[in-house]
Parts: structure tokens; C-alpha cells; sequence
């Protein structure tokens, strides 16, 4: 477990998964980071690579070949390596390794990386491509958040604050977590979405050409907030366990099959590659 602190906040990290476990807020003595309840969500902010969402079939197409993979992928329930740390910077690391090869067939390092700066926490994920191919991939995060953030307050009293003023449309889910074709608008007025117990009964609000690159998680009761900034990430899932007091915010390039088309990873929506020796990065921010 790696612990960051600074003036304003407390984080740990823990080596499984290179998951955030806190992120305590000093000023207002607030845990904001859902505490993984295993009787209701037993996750507090998983990274999730090689792919995001699931997969038909729980299988990964490369070159033709099938490859057993989980629903967003192994990172999250892998052990990372310790790479640096000191009071307000950690680096994690995940390279290939023979369990990895046997599932996803490229050469890689995986690195997710904690930065405190201020009253916000830098995410970086990091991959460095050491095969003598293209690496085809997805990466994305699922914080957790609590809601409501005080005792004696509901849920509904909060709601989410887009960035930018825009017509937001969900692209529905199936029942087994693949996408339908459908779409449904998302009533969004004055930029808010307000928070129901009912708003993720099918599943996760998906967007897949928002505008806004940052989110507020508000409430017309006080002034604390948290907002999610996701400047190179173009996906965004908005979800939570049906009726738990938490609400992901979920920064994605890459997410799950559309139903009925099962196709090789070079050709899954919104994936990425990365040439030969080359170093991909990209960023969240966490900020209270």
C-alpha cells in the first residue's frame, strides 16, 4: 500500500490492480472514495486494461486466435510492481509475463502513476510497447465515488455538472453488457444530471461523443464537490450498483462489443495502438 499526502489530501494506492483505495479530503475530513462494500460493489476505482467492458463470448480476437479475457480485462486483478514512490508520487508497473502472454499475446509494460498536486490527484496511464508488432489495446478508469458525501443527506440531493452545454445521448446496453445499436437522449438541464436510485437500472449511461471533458459530482445542500477531468479520454461511463451510495465517472478510449459482432481487436470500436518502441500516456484528474 502506498500512501501520498499533501496539505489538502490523503491517498492510498494498493498493489492489486494499482487501485486507488482513498482519497480523503483534510480540509472536510471526508473519505470521497466508494469503500468497497463486498457485499455490494467490492471495487474502489479499477484500471481497466487491455480492454474496456466486456467481451462476446469472454473472448479476445487477435489475428483470428481467441484469447480467454474477463470483462475489462486483467490489470485490475493483477499485483503491480512498486516501481518509485515518495510523499506525493507513485508509479505502479504491470509488464508482460508468461500468465499475460497466455491471454493477450504482446510484450508490453503497463504503468499507472499517482501525482498529488494541490487539492487534485494526476492518474497517468503509461504503456511502453516492447514487442516488434503493433499493440492493439483499450484503457480506461471506474472511480468510485461516494454519494451522499455527509451523514443525514440523500442521494438525490446531488447531481452531475457537465463541463460544457450539449445534448447528451446514452448508447444502450444489453442485458449482458454489450451494445444494442439504440440510443435514448439524456435529459440534462442547466448542465446537471441529477442523481436517481433508478437512473442505472439498465445499466451504465454511455457517451460516446461528449463534448464536456470535465464532470462535478454537486449538491444544492452545501459547497464540496469532486470533479472528474478527463482532457484525452473520449469515451464516458456514468454508473452505479442499483441502489448503492456511490456513482462511478469513467474515463474510457475503448469499451464493450456491440452484440452480433464478435471482430479482432485491430478492429474494435475506439481502440488504440501503439507502434514499436513507442510510449503511449494519457491522463484523469481527481480534484476536491
Amino acid at each position: 500500500m502506498a500512501i501520498l499526502e499533501n496539505d489538502f489530501l490523503k491517498v492510498e494506492v494498493s498493489a492489486k490492480g494499482a487501485q486507488l483505495t482513498s482519497v480523503y479530503n483534510k480540509e472536510t475530513k471526508t473519505e470521497h472514495l466508494w469503500q468497497a462494500d463486498p457485499n455490494i460493489w467490492p471495487w474502489h476505482a479499477p484500471n481497466l486494461f487491455p480492454v474496456v467492458g466486456g467481451l462476446i463470448n469472454d473472448e479476445l480476437l487477435v489475428d483470428g486466435t481467441a484469447y480467454h479475457m474477463g470483462r475489462h480485462g486483467f490489470a485490475r486483478q493483477s499485483e503491480f510492481i512498486l516501481l518509485e514512490s515518495d510523499e506525493v508520487h507513485v508509479v505502479y508497473s504491470l509488464p508482460n509475463c508468461e500468465k499475460t502472454l497466455q491471454v493477450y499475446p504482446y510484450k508490453f509494460d503497463f504503468q499507472v502513476l499517482y501525482t498529488l498536486i494541490d487539492n487534485a490527484l494526476r492518474l497517468t496511464y503509461k504503456l511502453i510497447n516492447h514487442d516488434k508488432k503493433t499493440i492493439y489495446f483499450s484503457v480506461g478508469g471506474h472511480p468510485a465515488f461516494r454519494v451522499p458525501f455527509n451523514a443525514g443527506e440523500k442521494y438525490e440531493d446531488y447531481y452531475l455538472e457537465f463541463e460544457t452545454e450539449e445534448k447528451l445521448v446514452t448508447h444502450l446496453l444489453s442485458p449482458e453488457g454489450f451494445f444494442t445499436g439504440e440510443t435514448h437522449p439524456v435529459d440534462t438541464p442547466k448542465n446537471r444530471l441529477y442523481l436517481t436510485r433508478e437512473m442505472f437500472k439498465d445499466d451504465a449511461l454511455v457517451f460516446k461523443n461528449i463534448k464536456s471533458r470535465e464532470v462535478c459530482i454537486r449538491s444544492d445542500k452545501h459547497d464540496q464537490s469532486v470533479s472528474v477531468e478527463f482532457p484525452h479520454f473520449n469515451y464516458l461511463g456514468i454508473w452505479a450498483k442499483s441502489g448503492a451510495d456511490f456513482v462511478c465517472i469513467e474515463p474510457w478510449l475503448g469499451c464493450a462489443d456491440t452484440a452480433g459482432k464478435h471482430v479482432d481487436i485491430n478492429k474494435k470500436e475506439n481502440v488504440q495502438h501503439l507502434k514499436t518502441g513507442h510510449v503511449f500516456e494519457a491522463a484523469y484528474f481527481i480534484s476536491v
